[in-house]
């Protein structure tokens, strides 16, 4: 019987498949497509993560617009008192580079260990140390210290952020765009020197150092600053944490072999956390420095207190609020360059579509009971309203 063209083709066909089936069934034979993926490379956090050092940061930018001019005088005489009316966004109406900041550390639990932080951008200049900063300064080292810990002790040396207050120089630490009257003109930004907390329990924490005195990279003076703190946390809903700063300081902080005097803080700031999705926080500061100069005349003992309330409440996944009200009395227009009750009220609102970023709106009115507000028509007003827009991408 004769065999059709179409059937030898398809007979050739099979017998060629079958060879191709056979040489992939042999040991070491293997068609390109089937070559095992080579095995990825190890990224940087993986190696750092490897090594126990972690690297962290964030990227902060904003568009501010104020109704004054951001500053502060004297509202006898109209003339600039040196002091802004704002801490970074201070700006009448300007976007900005508020910060790019770096964090690389490794902090065992047992052991040494050291940590590195740098802010780049527009905050670095108010942040500098004394002596270090210029007004166009664009890199600041924030913190740069060794740590040593040992069991219930914890003992850290070099620059650091100082433990006062609610808020923080790192902006996505806080719940506000704006940060508060008592951060920027009650307390100190950063100390060097030594620190040492021992945790006593879960519940209690004792801290204690000597430093070089406030936002003071190089002593200026030969006197230090103590502080000394106990953090308490005697439930998982309630944290009260009460620090104070004495020592002998410049009445004009940076100014070397000029007039000196005993400062002390008392800081205090409890946290209660209702549930996980509502928190409300206040915080007291109060001050004075000895020698220094009074708005009645001459020199006497300075002083100057305040108090921030706070409610932050999380309506669901991407979405936040957080409210910020606060009074503060420069009794001696030693922290302003006026005397006077300066007040704030302050909403924002957050929107985080992703874990590393997070977009804010607020809107703030601070009121003086002077005219104490500086204004581009020359006419100085007692209260000031602003816009804020800011973005924040963490990595």
């Amino acid at each position: 019987m004769k065999t059709s063209k179409a059937s030898f083709s398809a007979a050739k066909s099979k017998l060629l498949n079958s060879l191709i089936l056979a040489a992939l069934a042999v040991p070491g034979v293997a068609m390109a497509a089937d070559a095992p993926a080579k095995p990825a490379a190890p990224t940087l956090s993986d190696v750092l993560d490897a090594s126990g050092i972690s690297l962290s940061g964030d990227i902060d930018f904003s568009y501010s617009s104020l109704s004054g001019s951001g500053n502060f005088v004297n509202p006898t005489t109209g003339v600039p008192t040196g002091f802004n009316s704002r801490v970074f966004d201070y700006a009448h109406n300007s976007f900005t580079m508020q910060a790019m900041d770096l964090t690389v550390a490794k902090l065992p639990a047992e052991g040494y260990g050291g940590a590195v932080n740098v802010t780049m951008g527009k905050d670095a200049s108010t942040i500098a140390s004394f002596g270090t900063g210029t007004p166009n300064q664009t890199f600041d080292l924030t913190q740069a210290y060794v740590q040593y810990a040992a069991g219930s002790w914890t003992t850290i040396a070099g620059k650091f952020i100082t433990q006062a207050g609610q808020e923080y120089i790192k902006s996505s630490a806080n719940t506000n765009f704006s940060r508060s009257i008592l951060f920027g003109y009650a307390i100190p930004f950063t100390h060097t020197g030594l620190r040492t907390t021992y945790k006593a329990s879960d519940a209690v924490s004792v801290m204690g150092g000597v430093n070089n005195g406030w936002d003071e990279s190089n002593d200026q003076h030969p006197n230090k600053n103590i502080e000394f703190g106990v953090m308490l946390n005697p439930t998982k809903s309630i944290v009260f944490n009460v620090m104070d700063h004495y020592g002998v300081e410049e009445v004009t902080n940076g100014t070397p072999n000029g007039p000196q005097g005993k400062r002390n803080l008392l800081d205090l700031v409890l946290t209660y956390a209702v549930s996980d999705s509502l928190n409300f926080a206040l915080n007291y500061d109060g001050g004075s420095q000895e020698n220094a100069p009074l708005a009645t005349g001459g020199t006497g003992s300075a002083k100057w207190s305040g108090i921030a309330a706070y409610a932050n409440y999380q309506i669901n996944d991407p979405w936040r609020i957080s409210v910020r009200y606060e009074s503060f009395d420069d009794t001696d227009a030693y922290r302003t360059g006026v005397v006077q009750k300066w007040k704030e009220a302050t909403l924002t609102v957050g929107y985080a579509p992703t874990k590393s970023v997070e977009l804010r709106g607020e809107v703030r009115q601070d009121t003086s009971d002077k005219a104490a507000f500086a204004y581009n028509d020359n006419i100085a007003r007692d209260s000031q309203s602003s816009l804020g827009l800011e973005a924040i991408y963490k990595f």
